[in-house]
């Protein structure tokens, strides 16, 4: 059992829940816990598509800053593959993800969301890494995949200043998807996701290995672990399912099974 983060799951759609009050600091525990949940995620065949949720107040306001403090270099060099592990757990799910963005994504919460396939903000969402504050960076894939998402320049902007920026500046920089009012956060990810509850799973899972493995080659490589994912997904019952059904019905009605 874990006790800061829990699965909940509803017609396939399965929230990963942060729920350590006041501000779902992301302690050692809370980064464990999100390897276990992410993995369960992964596992259950109930579990269609996934959103990460902190509730209505704050997605996460970071890591706990009071744990690390009294940590040294010996401390930490063991340890810092696994914090890098657990904050980007969602990137190992290989299901479409969302990051359910209210109040604040800081340092290990904005990692967390970068860890999504798409982010959807509040419009009272504040995002930010404030480590460098701190005399530290974002230790746990922030330099990594900010990097990829915005550029090198935006990311180094942010990185170094250590700013809050608002949810339309994260919009116009392309670090989130959407802006919806702060209320409608979730049940706006919900709908999101739920369009792939029924969906072809192996087809989708194939999809976001070749997108995340071709950003980490170069494009030769990259082509070649597309060719292999594609030329798999005819041995999958929904590839023959969805074919037969574009010939004889047309695109958009078959009913795939996930297998």
């Amino acid at each position: 059992m874990t006790e800061f983060v829990r699965l909940e799951v509803d017609n396939g759609v399965g929230t990963v829940r942060l729920d350590r009050p006041p501000m779902n600091a992301l302690n050692r525990q809370v980064q464990n816990e999100l390897l276990v949940v992410a993995e369960e995620a992964a596992s259950r065949a109930d579990v269609r598509a996934v959103i990460v949720y902190g509730g209505e107040k704050t997605l996460a306001a970071g890591a706990d800053v009071k744990e690390m403090a009294s940590m040294s270099y010996s401390d930490m060099a063991p340890v810092a593959r696994r914090l890098s592990a657990g904050l980007g757990a969602l990137s190992t799910i290989p299901k479409p993800t969302v990051a359910a963005v209210t109040g604040y994504a800081l340092g290990g919460g904005l990692e967390v969301a970068l860890g999504a396939d798409r982010r959807i903000a509040g419009d009272n969402a504040k995002l930010g890494f404030p480590e460098i504050l701190l005399g530290i960076f974002p230790g746990g894939g922030g330099t990594q995949r900010l990097t990829r998402l915005v550029g090198p320049s935006r990311a180094k902007d942010l990185i170094y200043t250590g700013r809050m920026i608002t949810a339309q500046e994260a919009l116009e920089i392309g670090l989130v998807d959407e802006v919806v009012p702060a209320d409608e956060v979730y049940s706006r990810s919900v709908e999101y996701v739920s369009q792939f509850t029924s969906g072809p799973a192996l087809a989708y899972a194939a999809a976001k290995k070749a997108i995340d493995g071709g950003l980490d080659t170069d494009l030769r490589t990259g082509l070649d672990i597309e060719s292999e994912l594609f030329a798999g997904l005819f041995a999958s019952d929904d590839a023959g399912i969805g074919m037969r059904s574009f010939v004889e019905n047309g695109p958009g009605k078959a009913e795939f099974t996930g297998r």
